[in-house]
């Protein structure tokens, strides 16, 4: 009896490192209802006990791990038939864990006898750049398909989702602050849904002979620039708080200060974009079917309208 791609991870003992952040928490999900045995490894598991009642008895296993020490790996990647990164920062030692750190990471799966070896990047990987995120996440991919030549790479764009440190961290200082800046107006997103990445992160794990070796741009179905993404979450906030365009040298002063919300590197992102090269694969190769951010953003931002579930954007004022 032949596997269809939902079960083909049945079974399996699915390693995801890193696995106890935003992502992780919603690829368990989609590993656990396939029947994956999963071990959430991150140098806090505790983070993802939560995950525990989701699973099966036994089904879920937690590990501390540090992605810098080969010792680490190896005893955390041991018996893993597939394992999936996704270890990421924005500051700290990059090098180590998203540069040429990821030989380490790529080599201790090869050496556990992992069937599959799925790395999450970033669409806008360059290494070139002179921004140390961008540049380091460009140099792990080629060090993890250097050591794991079959490994599958995902780069995403900016996700959001109900638990996201984006979408809703606008809608909630969009509920408290009546006056708003917009860094990088002109700056283009393609914001994608946490759960397409999860599945299009599954269905790369259980087809190694189909995806393995292969780069994919994750992306929703739409771009939008960071003003339209304001206004469009103001909207299903029911909020209209006063919209200020920060001009590039202000907004560069201000990121250069201590204690900001974004950073210097973050507003050089926001110019470059998060967008996918166009004819790149994507989430449709992935078998994945783009999901838009209107079909949930009136629905989440209701706990940010003015009173809450009991107000209408049509009578919430700012």
């Amino acid at each position: 009896m032949s596997m269809t791609p939902k079960d083909s991870l049945s079974g399996k003992i699915v390693t995801v490192l890193g696995g106890s952040g935003f992502v992780g928490t919603h690829l368990a999900q989609e590993l656990l209802a396939r029947g994956a045995r999963l071990r959430v490894a991150s140098r806090h598991p505790k983070k993802a006990y939560a995950l525990k009642p989701l699973g099966n008895l036994g089904q879920v296993q937690f590990a501390g791990c540090d992605v810098t020490r080969t010792d680490s790996l190896a005893a955390v990647l041991a018996g893993s038939d597939v394992v999936i990164n996704l270890v990421g920062a924005f500051s700290g030692n990059l090098d180590a864990l998203q540069g040429e750190g990821l030989a380490r990471i790529a080599a201790a799966a090869k050496a556990a006898g992992a069937q599959a070896f799925v790395h999450v990047s970033a669409i806008g990987a360059d290494a070139s750049s002179d921004v140390a995120y961008a540049r380091t996440k460009a140099e792990g991919e080629q060090a993890a398909l250097a050591e794991f030549p079959e490994a599958t790479i995902l780069r995403p764009s900016v996700m959001f989702g109900p638990d996201d440190k984006f979408v809703m961290m606008f809608g909630d200082l969009m509920a408290s602050a009546p006056v708003m800046p917009i860094f990088v107006p002109e700056g283009r997103l393609q914001p994608v849904f946490v759960d397409d990445v999860a599945e299009a992160i599954a269905n790369a794990a259980g087809d190694p002979l189909t995806h393995g070796g292969k780069t994919y741009e994750i992306a929703g179905p739409e771009v939008v620039t960071m003003r339209e993404l304001n206004h469009r979450i103001a909207a299903a906030a029911g909020r209209k708080p006063c919209f200020i365009e920060m001009p590039d040298a202000f907004a560069g002063l201000f990121a250069a200060l201590p204690l900001t919300p974004i950073s210097s590197d973050q507003i050089k992102l926001l110019k470059a974009g998060s967008v996918a090269s166009e004819g790149a694969p994507g989430l449709a190769e992935l078998g994945v079917k783009a999901r838009p951010m209107g079909l949930f953003l009136d629905r989440w931002m209701t706990q940010f309208r003015k009173h809450g579930r009991f107000g209408t954007k049509e009578n919430t004022e700012a």
